[in-house]
């Protein structure tokens, strides 16, 4: 008899019954997160065999109570039989503790090794008992039905047959031995024992059937599991890919113009030919496309690597306040009006010059997009643990083709955008322990929403960090 607890091929004693090799190594590649199905069972071994013994426990407390409740039929309980039942009582409780008290994982000897002991403590027990009450009905080999269950459920169908078959032999066994000392034999009893026997066998057998089939569908669950984690682990890997080539993309066209322009002009003002207006002409299209370069660069840098917050404690009423009096001359020229509506009590710890300039970006793009005349407006009330800023503006929805791909860096429908003031807004929003998403986008509504949080500075950098 053997317990498989870690090897799945092993098909006499099932931790995983018929579990295939291919597919064990496919989980160990695909599901380095995801424990392995051996992993399962010896993690539960301890539960189910600890499960097994307050069974047994149950068994062994009722037949003595039966036994002393018949003591009419059966006799009273002597105190060899009382011993025995106490040190079965003991046994178990010391297996009990010892099965509670393992702080490792069970390995596949000790498995094996404990399942064995189990079985044959209680076929040992059961032939002391049916010695010591020397009756040819003999109540406690009823405890024999729990190795039979016990390989039922742990081993392969020849471990659990050879249980069955020493269960049967032994009761076959006694019954002969009992009638050869205390003649004349009755067939009633042989066939009792018969019935009996049938009885182990088939609950046997049918407790395996289940349990096999259940294993093998857990089987199959855990292989398909594997498939599922490993196909999802290349789309992750493949939309990083997609990212990182349209970040790319995006870059080199960025920088591809500004250069392209610089040269041109650096190339035309080293013309000996040229006037000297046409030169500085020349000289000033250099370091404009210089100064954007540069900008652009920054930028970038911003986006990729976000200096720390440094917090402070602010009024939510006063970062809205300033962003809409940098913006009012600047709206009023489109006759687009701003306001702002927010309790004066509501505060945050925020870094206050990243957060104007996240709602700075959010205002002035939505100044671009509303109608002439239209309206900008600034909300922000507490949700829960977070601070919501909503800015909405008057203007038409965004495509639902961009609206994926507005957050993302060089991304832009704006003529003359860099794509990176989203993006950029964005990471504002995580390393202060939020986001930022379109919440609302209907003709006339269209509405970014942003929270903040006060969580550590140390969670939002890491929640931030997100490879490229």
């Amino acid at each position: 008899m053997t317990t498989n607890i870690g090897h799945p091929d092993n098909s006499q004693c099932m931790g995983v019954e018929a579990y295939p090799q291919d597919a064990a190594a496919f989980a160990t590649k695909t599901m380095h997160k995801i424990p392995s199905l051996e992993v399962f069972e010896a993690h539960s071994f301890r539960r189910q065999q600890t499960a097994f013994c307050v069974l047994t426990l149950f068994v062994l407390g009722l037949l003595l109570l039966l036994h002393t409740f018949f003591h009419s039929l059966l006799g009273e309980p002597s105190i060899s039989v009382i011993v025995i039942l106490g040190i079965g009582f003991s046994l178990k409780f010391l297996e009990i503790a010892w099965l509670q008290g393992r702080t490792d994982e069970i390995g596949e000897k000790t498995a094996k090794t404990e399942t064995f002991l189990s079985v044959a403590m209680i076929f040992i027990l059961a032939g002391w008992l049916a010695v010591l009450t020397n009756r040819d009905d003999n109540p406690y080999f009823v405890l024999l039905a729990i190795p039979i269950l016990q390989c039922a459920y742990y081993c392969g169908l020849k471990s659990t047959a050879v249980t069955i078959a020493a269960a049967i032999g032994m009761m076959f066994f006694w019954t002969r031995h009992f009638f050869a000392v205390h003649p004349p034999p009755r067939p009633s009893e042989f066939l009792e024992v018969g019935m009996i026997s049938m009885i182990y066998a088939l609950v046997g057998i049918l407790v395996w059937l289940l349990v096999h089939q259940l294993k093998q569908q857990q089987s199959r669950l855990f292989e398909s599991m594997a498939v599922l984690h490993a196909t999802r682990e290349q789309l992750v890997e493949e939309e990083k890919l997609a990212v990182v080539g349209r970040l790319a993309s995006g870059i080199a066209h960025e920088i591809r113009n500004p250069v392209a322009m610089i040269s041109s002009s650096l190339v035309t003002a080293a013309n000996s030919h040229l006037g000297a207006a046409d030169r500085e002409e020349m000289v000033q299209i250099a370091a404009r496309e210089a100064s954007r370069l540069e900008r652009l660069t920054t930028e970038f840098l911003n986006y990729a690597r976000p200096l720390a917050p440094q917090l402070s404690s602010v009024l939510v009423n006063d970062l809205l306040s300033y962003t809409v009096d940098v913006v009012k001359a600047h709206a009023a020229s489109r006759s687009i009006q701003v306001s702002y509506f927010c309790s004066e009590d509501l505060a945050i710890k925020v870094d206050s010059a990243q957060v104007q300039g996240a709602l700075l970006n959010l205002v002035l793009n939505g100044i671009d997009a509303a109608y002439s005349p239209g309206a900008i407006a600034l909300d922000a009330a507490q949700k829960d643990t977070l601070v919501q800023i909503d800015v909405q503006n008057t203007g038409e929805p965004i495509p639902d083709a961009d609206l994926p791909r507005i957050f993302e860096p060089f991304y832009s429908a704006k003529p003359g955008g860099t794509g990176l003031g989203l993006a950029i807004a964005r990471r504002v929003a995580e390393v202060h322990g939020g986001d930022l998403w379109v919440s609302s986008n209907q003709k006339g509504r269209v509405v970014f929403s942003m929270t903040l949080s006060d969580v550590s500075t140390e969670d939002r950098i890491e929640t931030s960090h997100k490879e490229l």
